[in-house]
This record gives C-alpha cells, sequence and structure tokens, in this order.
C-alpha cells in the first residue's frame, strides 16, 4: 500500500488550472515536489490535505480516502508549512497541549525529547522564536502525533544554508530511523539532490514527470556542441533546446540512445535537477 496516491487530481481557479495530477510515494521514502513559484505545488498540497475541493480526482492516504474518510488520514499526516501560523503570545507547551487532544497517537515523552534535540524551551513563545525554529517547532509537532506522512510545503524557503542543512538532515535520520514517508514541495532543486528517492517536477499545473531520481540520474543528461547538434534527425531525442550562434545544448531523458549517434566533438553530461528544471521551464506549455 502506498503511503500516498493522487490519482487524476484537477482543480480550476481564475487564471489557473491543475490538470489530471497524478503520482504515488511508497512507505518509507521521500519524494521531491518541484517546480517554479505558481507551478500548482501548493495546490497540489491543498488538496491532499483536503483544504480545498477537487474538481475531479482522489487522494488516498495510507489508503484512506482524503475527502470520504479525512480523519483517519489526517491521522497518519504531519504538515510543516514554509511560514508556520500559530498563536504569536501563546507559548510553546500551551500551543502543544492544544494540538495534542485532535491526535490519538500524541506521545507527551516524544514531544519533550524533540523539543530538548531541537532547543526549543517549553516556555517560550512563539513569536520570540526565529523562521528556522519556528519550523523545528512544527516538525516537533508532526513527529510528536506519529505521523507516518510529512507532507512539507516549502520547508527550506528562507533559511540560511547551515540551518537548511541541518533540517535536511534531521528528516533523513526521521526516514532512515523511523520508515516515515516524506512529500517536500521546494523550488530549490539542490535540496532534493542528497536526500530525495522519487522526483516530481510539475509546472503550470500539470505534472511533467514523476520518477526515481536513480533513473534520473542516469538516463537525463545535458548535451553539449556546436551547430550541427541542430540537425532534425536528432531533433526527437531532445526535451529542450538552446541555441545560441556558435554552441548548442539540449536536455535528453534518453542518453544511451543519443550517445551513439551524437555528432563528432559533442559531449553528453549528466543533468542535475536544477539543469532540468531550468531547461523544461524555458519551454512554452502545452495549451
Amino acid at each position: 500500500m502506498d503511503a500516498l496516491s493522487v490519482s487524476g487530481l484537477s482543480k480550476s481557479y481564475p487564471g489557473f488550472r491543475l490538470s489530471d495530477v497524478s503520482f504515488s510515494l511508497p512507505p518509507g521514502a521521500i519524494m521531491g515536489l518541484v517546480g517554479a513559484n505558481g507551478a500548482g505545488k501548493t495546490t497540489i498540497i491543498k488538496l491532499i490535505l483536503n483544504l480545498v475541493r477537487a474538481d475531479s480526482g482522489s487522494v488516498r492516504v495510507f489508503g484512506h480516502d482524503a475527502v470520504a474518510d479525512e480523519k483517519a488520514a489526517k491521522a497518519r499526516i504531519g504538515f510543516v508549512h514554509e511560514a508556520p501560523r500559530m498563536v504569536e503570545d501563546a507559548r510553546l507547551r500551551d500551543i502543544a497541549a492544544s494540538v495534542a487532544p485532535f491526535y490519538a497517537r500524541w506521545d507527551n515523552g516524544r514531544f519533550r525529547a524533540l523539543m530538548e534535540e531541537f532547543g526549543l524551551p517549553p516556555e517560550k513563545k512563539f513569536k520570540a522564536l526565529s523562521h528556522g525554529m519556528k519550523m523545528k517547532f512544527s516538525l516537533a509537532l508532526a513527529l510528536a502525533h506519529g505521523a507516518d506522512l510529512l507532507v512539507l510545503d516549502e520547508p527550506t524557503s528562507g533559511l540560511d544554508p547551515v540551518f537548511r542543512r541541518e533540517l535536511l538532515e534531521r528528516l533523513s535520520a526521521v526516514i532512515q530511523d523511523e520508515g516515515k514517508s516524506v512529500l517536500f514541495s521546494t523550488h530549490i532543486t539542490s535540496d532534493l539532490e542528497a536526500t530525495a528517492d522519487f522526483i516530481t517536477m510539475v509546472r503550470g499545473g500539470r505534472i511533467i514527470f514523476s520518477l526515481p531520481k536513480d533513473e534520473i540520474r542516469e538516463t537525463w543528461a545535458v548535451v553539449r556542441g556546436g551547430s550541427d547538434l541542430a540537425d532534425p534527425a536528432l531533433r526527437p531525442h531532445f526535451l529542450a533546446v538552446r541555441e545560441r550562434p556558435h554552441s548548442f545544448e539540449a536536455l535528453t531523458s534518453d542518453v544511451q540512445a543519443i550517445r551513439p549517434v551524437l555528432p563528432e566533438g559533442a559531449m553528453a553530461e549528466k543533468a542535475s535537477l536544477e539543469d532540468i528544471m531550468l531547461f523544461l521551464e524555458q519551454e512554452t506549455p502545452d495549451a
């Protein structure tokens, strides 16, 4: 059974449409949901959390329908938002006390241990926390109620590099030690290079691909060379191209197929997630 299964989700707003979004996340894995700001990542997360109703499609969390069986589905989810919103004047221990009754699996001992690990004094007021510490507090709340699926919406946005690394290392430890699943929405692709098992890219409200990261590393590449790469016979191998007066770059998802037919002097190098995102973002979306 998948930790998360999204099937055929669609949602329309004035000026934006999320169209037929489908992907699945196995238990004990991290999926990066990547795309530029405005691509549809937050809309997908809101639909997963049943904060907005889909026009069509379904979401299942460990087999529970996110709408028909909302209570059971949400009991398995821990949500961390890029800008946590809580009562500013409330002390952290009081916020936790108000959250705990909503979760049958809440563990006070676990919460206290996480607060100590994260260096969060229970007596401190929420408004006194830095942005990074607010993210850690949100993560402590999510883990204390036994969430099996962590849904993180741009959790590293606005954090300094040192704090970002610390948070990512903590997430990786959670996966390895506790078998949790994570859906990690971000536009910072470097955050996923070392941590994600799967990458789902969304653009213009559509899923471009949803693949194991290892498969992307093995098969996607950036091809570089001269103008002879613009040969129409090669164009079907390329997903996106950049042409300049004396050079040519292209993105391919099948490096094994393109290498034997490359002109002399051309080279194919492994594509990073940032390469892929930049190349695909410059393409005109389908109508």
